[in-house]
């Protein structure tokens, strides 16, 4: 089959490169030539486990191609994806000029019927603004399809070729058919194809994120409540999540959840009920909590030091989670505002997110080649972001590098009976500080 595929950031990157994983013929188009000349040269733009193989196979192969021109990468394609950015506006919403502007276009040069597949997360409605925008240009036949993503970063490539469900909204049997042989390849273990109307897929997407992150902040506040009854959080997820009504996932506490996806699509289905005058009250808590969950370590380390002003921070995690270099609406961020803003002075590791963050605050920020560099001179850790190689570390390593053996860990990584045999002052979420 061939398929073009416009944008080529997270989601269209690896949707373009797993369509032509299984055979077919995939145009990437990109605005950004300079991006597009990368790509073309075999250089991957963003890091995600797995992907690089695939990409550079499939690239090699010829079945994975770039281009700037939308014209020549729709010219014979029977599918076209939209995988173009949605940034929030002030008020929540989702800025759709990217998607409407392409659809408008693509009604210019389309000449015969094609699939134009809304990728992007989008709100309900937006599949009969990309039809309109098209139509005013175009009189021939076409559908557009809603076809929501469900990748995690860090684990995409595995759940786009064994997705746990694929979900299609369509307006004809013509385009489901041709979606539905589309995906074929990766459904074979029987997982479900979810025909469905486009606004409801549209509403699936972010009624499915927004549900994840309610988990998460249900599970923040529990934490919260437990240091003040003296309970233990660990247990108390583990009682919960035993109840397989529930689940135990999503129910970890933290430090706040980031990225692309949760921050952006609560606050999107916030306002979609506001423009059809219903109050969504939990979903705007949902948003409160977790602002104020991201804050959640500096009242613990501001009891401990009294001021740390003049002191050095040994930051591990900067990505908004592990296994990737995303650190849109990281949680790290916000707490090295917060320690600058004190006075402190920060030495941060990650493995993949640092050129990232460096791009945003410049030399404001020491940037160290290893997790155990950063602790070097460093006076107490803080763990904002819980990549498996911060989970078994060399406690005796970490205890002779800082002035102070104080550790502040946002993702509860260490048992408290490992901290304590290390000797180390350890405050974490939802559980008994150790001092």
């Amino acid at each position: 089959m061939k398929i073009a595929v416009v944008g080529t950031g997270y989601v269209g990157l690896v949707s373009g490169t797993c369509f032509a994983e299984t055979g077919n013929e995939v145009y990437c188009v990109d605005i950004d030539q300079r991006k597009v000349d990368k790509l073309r040269a075999g250089q991957i733009t963003i890091y995600e486990p797995g992907l690089e193989v695939l990409f550079k196979r499939n690239l090699k192969e010829g079945r994975l191609q770039f281009t700037t021109n939308l014209d020549e990468a729709i010219a014979e394609a029977q599918i076209i994806f939209l995988a173009l950015p949605t940034p929030p506006g002030e008020d929540g919403s989702a800025d759709l000029r990217y998607v409407l502007g392409v659809a408008d276009h693509l009604g210019k040069i389309m000449t015969d019927y094609k699939v134009v597949v809304d990728k992007s997360t989008v709100p309900v409605g937006t599949a009969d603004k990309v039809k309109a925008a098209i139509a005013a240009n175009y009189k021939g036949e076409f559908d557009v399809v809603s076809n929501p993503e469900f990748l995690r970063e860090g684990v995409a490539v595995d759940d786009f070729m064994k997705p746990d469900r694929v979900v299609i909204g369509a307006e004809s049997q013509r385009a489901f058919d041709l979606m539905d042989e589309l995906y074929a390849p990766y459904v074979r273990q029987g997982n479900p194809v979810m025909h469905m109307d486009t606004r409801s897929a549209e509403l699936t997407k972010y009624a499915a994120n927004s549900f994840l992150a309610t988990k998460i902040s249900f599970m923040n506040e529990v934490a919260r409540l437990c240091e003040l009854l003296g309970a233990d959080v660990d247990m108390v997820r583990k009682g919960v999540g035993s109840d397989d009504r529930i689940g135990k996932r999503f129910l970890f506490p933290g430090i706040g959840y980031g990225g692309s996806c949760f921050p952006k699509d609560v606050k999107a289905l916030v306002h979609s009920a506001s423009e059809v005058g219903y109050d969504f009250k939990i979903l705007q808590a949902v948003e409160e909590v977790n602002a104020s969950q991201k804050q959640a370590l500096l009242p613990k380390i501001d009891k401990h030091f009294g001021s740390i002003s003049g002191k050095t921070v040994a930051l591990w995690g900067l990505a908004f989670k592990p296994n990737t270099d995303d650190i849109r609406e990281a949680p790290a961020l916000e707490m090295i505002d917060a320690l600058m803003a004190r006075g402190a002075k920060i030495q941060a590791y990650d493995p993949e997110a640092m050129a990232n963050v460096k791009e945003l605050v410049g030399d404001n920020v020491s940037f160290s080649e290893g997790a155990y560099e950063a602790l070097e001179g460093a006076d107490f850790l803080v763990i904002a972001t819980e990549w498996p190689e911060f989970r078994t570390p060399q406690f005796d390593r970490i205890a002779a590098s800082l002035s102070e053996k104080v550790i502040f860990d946002g993702r509860n990584l260490y048992e408290l009976d490992t901290a304590a045999k290390h000797g180390f002052v350890y405050y974490s979420i939802g559980r008994s500080d150790i001092k």
